[in-house]
Formats: C-alpha cells, structure tokens, sequence
C-alpha cells in the first residue's frame, strides 16, 4: 500500500527503540540496522523464527499485513526485511500494547467475514487490500469502522519502525547523512593529504 514513507528525522528515535530489542538472539530475518557493530554481526541466527507473543495464526496474519503495507515491489518489501518477527517480539515486550493487537486482530477477522464471507488470510490479495484502504486513507474512511483504523494505524507504526530499523530497510533510505560507519572513512586524497588542490573558499 502506497504512501507508508517516513519521514527521515524519524530514524534517530526509532534506532533507539530498535536497539532495545536487536540483542534478542531468536530472529531469523530481521536484523538491526546497526548490528555490524559488535558481536551481532557474527551471529549465528535460528532457521526459524518462533512468535513470542502471538499465536500461530496470529503471527501468520501480522506478516502477511505487514507485507501489505510495504510490499516487495521491485525492492525488498516488510517479509524480507522480517517485520513480523519484529512486531511479535516488541509486542511481547511491551504489556500495553498487546490487548491492542490482539484484540485488532480479532476485529479484523470478523470484518473480513462480515465483509467477504471468509477469514481475512483466506482472501485474494485484491480482497484483502480493498478491505484495508478504508483503515487507510482518510478519505475513504467509513462510519463504524473506527476500532478497525486504530488498529491498523498501530500496525502500520510498527511496520515502518519494523522495516526502516532493520538492515534491509535502512538500506532503502538511501541517504549518505544517515549512513553508518564503524570507523571513520579514509579521505580519497591519498596524494594530497593536505588537500592543496582544492581551490581555496572565499570569505
């Protein structure tokens, strides 16, 4: 789903909650963006991620909406960088958000069957999308549906703060300021340590 951009002065702050959770030895995708530092990098991980917090169908419909929000579309999408892995384990850690999910995810099934006759997991991708535009987008918001929007705009938070912390998202922003080094990069004037052929900054 289109429009699920952040906003780069938003990376700091989601680092830093990110970091909280990166030492969790149970991923099997997702992976802090920073990890190269350390002993993360040399990490081995497990072949499989096992939910913390949700259960099986659960987890199963927290991926797949993840997935939704940002898609593999040429570049690597939220399954790749393992955002559910991620949301399963923040929302394990966190208490206050659990009755949240839980209960969005509840919501979201039985609208999905209200709506369509079936489960949400069990509808085509279209079907699924068409259910999910008017959480969405403002303008298309419906009277009735509002435990459905709050749910899903928490989704979406965690999502990006899922993806754009992991090294597959990070990746994607593509900014040169936001890159991290481990040491400090050698200048490429190895010839001219003093830089002499630079032409002098007027004052």
């Amino acid at each position: 789903m289109a429009g699920q951009g952040i906003e780069r002065r938003e990376v700091l702050r989601i680092l830093a909650i990110a970091a909280g959770v990166a030492t969790f030895p149970g991923f099997s995708r997702w992976a802090f963006a920073c990890g190269h530092v350390g002993n993360a990098a040399t990490q081995i991980k497990p072949a499989n991620y096992t939910p913390q917090f949700f259960a099986l169908g659960e987890y199963a419909l927290i991926d797949c909406l993840a997935e939704l929000i940002i898609p593999h579309d040429g570049t690597p999408g939220a399954r790749e960088a393992g955002v559910a892995e991620f949301i399963d384990f923040m929302v394990f850690s966190d208490a206050s958000v659990q009755y949240a999910f839980r209960t969005g995810l509840t919501w979201l099934n039985a609208h999905a069957e209200r709506k369509e006759g079936k489960p949400f997991l069990v509808l085509a991708p279209a079907r699924q999308v068409a259910l999910l535009e008017p959480l969405a987008y403002t303008e298309k918001f419906r009277a009735g549906e509002e435990d459905g929007r709050e749910f899903f705009g928490l989704m979406r938070e965690f999502t990006v703060m899922g993806f754009y912390t992991s090294e597959v998202g990070y990746k994607e922003l593509n900014n040169p300021a936001l890159k991290f080094y481990a040491e400090s990069p050698e200048c490429p004037h190895k010839d001219d340590p003093a830089h002499l052929h630079l032409s002098p900054v007027n004052g």
